[in-house]
């Protein structure tokens, strides 16, 4: 059996306002996390060992990260050129320049011959050695339209069959590759895309330029003994019968809120022709936690603000905090003391969100398809407004009066 390691969407240099300064180093503790975090995938693959490491793509949030996030990184994969254990590095979508005209920054590797290192920017098929044999890789990059097609042969057409037409084009360069497989040897496809099933995580918010969607029909072939995605932040097995398991491994780190409560980890594969048993690994990565409460209602919305804080444990924890509340009630809260109360997290934001007056549900009684007499009509509606108290007699009495001018004016008899 080859053991494998399959981790994905690192995005080393991202969430930096989700962090703070560590004074220590210099370094945003977020910069921080994402390394830790690193460190330990990389701890799994030298401990157990593995025999190769694929990477599926999106090291960074762009193509041009700072020297300082480059070099976090590539301390990182360096420990596994000296324990000798060769990795693909493919190109994901964050990873290209200016949607894949001008190289991608995995390139470099290549470019300096790194010892082991293979980078999967184009569709082709890479055979590895590894300790316990040889291993087909078929690279799949995030492709875009330009990669497959001119502009011209697109004018006048609409996204759907531009997208029909692309997945034509990768099938036949696809079926290409896989007739040129050696079927003794275990075969992997490693891609950086999005399926037609995939629950999406936070690439939705975080794509730079645009894809397309991948039939899985595309992708569920005879020919792969495992499939290993990257793109999707979730974790996640797109094919139950597990032939092939079709994986995404999910980012290792969360990037936002939006990933709050999806689990962090990497995929352990043992793989050999036929044959394949994956597990998925989780990590221990640092806590986002949403605070939300409704003190629009509240006397004391202070303190109903304050006992919501105190339900959750938010120790070292990315919190937001996110109140609704009205215009009104502005005088009432103390700031300085959510401050307080939120100053053990590891960051926090304050999000006050006003209800508009405009914004109430409607009162049943006085819906359309009701039929109710106007003073009774405003009844209603100042029995239901509590703010308007002091000023319920008064408007009840001038529409009294407007009402009675209205109808003397038209000569009709209240009763």
């Amino acid at each position: 059996m080859i053991k494998i390691l399959h981790l994905s969407d690192i995005h080393m240099g991202s969430g930096f306002t989700h962090g703070r300064i560590n004074p220590e180093t210099g370094l945003n503790t977020r910069l921080e996390d994402f390394v830790n975090t690193l460190s330990r995938c990389i701890d799994r693959a030298l401990a157990d060992p593995v025999d190769m490491v694929i990477f599926g793509g999106d090291a960074f949030p762009d193509a041009t990260p700072p020297p300082y996030v480059q070099q976090a990184f590539a301390s990182q994969f360096r420990r596994l050129v000296d324990a000798n254990i060769p990795t693909v590095l493919l190109v994901g979508n964050h990873d290209q320049h200016s949607q894949g005209q001008g190289g991608a920054s995995l390139c470099i590797y290549r470019t300096l011959g790194v010892p082991g290192f293979v980078v999967g920017d184009t569709l082709t098929t890479h055979s590895i050695p590894t300790r316990n044999g040889l291993v087909q890789v078929l690279t799949l990059p995030w492709l875009t339209r330009s990669a497959l097609m001119t502009r011209q042969e697109t004018q006048g057409m609409s996204l759907a069959e531009i997208n029909q037409l692309l997945v034509e084009r990768l099938r036949v360069v696809l079926e290409g590759e896989i007739r040129c497989l050696d079927s003794e040897v275990p075969t992997i496809l490693l891609g950086h895309l999005m399926t037609d099933n995939a629950s999406f995580g936070a690439e939705r918010f975080l794509a730079v330029g645009k894809g397309f969607t991948l039939p899985l029909s595309l992708l569920t072939r005879p020919c792969f003994d495992y499939v290993a995605l990257g793109h999707v932040h979730r974790h996640q097995n797109l094919n139950k019968t597990n032939d092939p398991p079709i994986i995404y491994p999910g980012s290792i780190e969360r990037v936002d809120f939006s990933e709050e409560k999806e689990d962090k980890g990497y995929v352990i594969v043992e793989l050999e022709r036929g044959k394949v048993e994956w597990e998925f690994c989780p990590l221990d990565v640092r806590r986002f936690c949403t605070i939300e409460v409704d003190v629009s209602k509240q006397e004391d919305p202070q303190a109903a603000i304050i006992k919501a804080i105190a339900k959750y444990d938010i120790e070292d924890t990315v919190v937001r905090l996110i109140y609704k509340i009205r215009s009104e009630q502005l005088d009432l809260i103390d700031t300085p003391e959510l401050h307080q109360a939120l100053s053990i997290s590891h960051n926090y934001t304050i999000q006050p969100e006003l209800i508009s007056q405009l914004a109430r549900p409607r009162i049943p009684e006085l819906s359309a398809c009701n039929s109710i007499d106007p003073m009774d009509a405003l009844k209603t509606y100042l029995n239901n407004r509590q703010d308007l108290d002091d000023i319920a007699a008064s408007m009840l009495e001038a529409a009294d009066r407007l009402l009675a001018n209205d109808r003397e004016a038209l000569g009709i008899s209240k009763f």
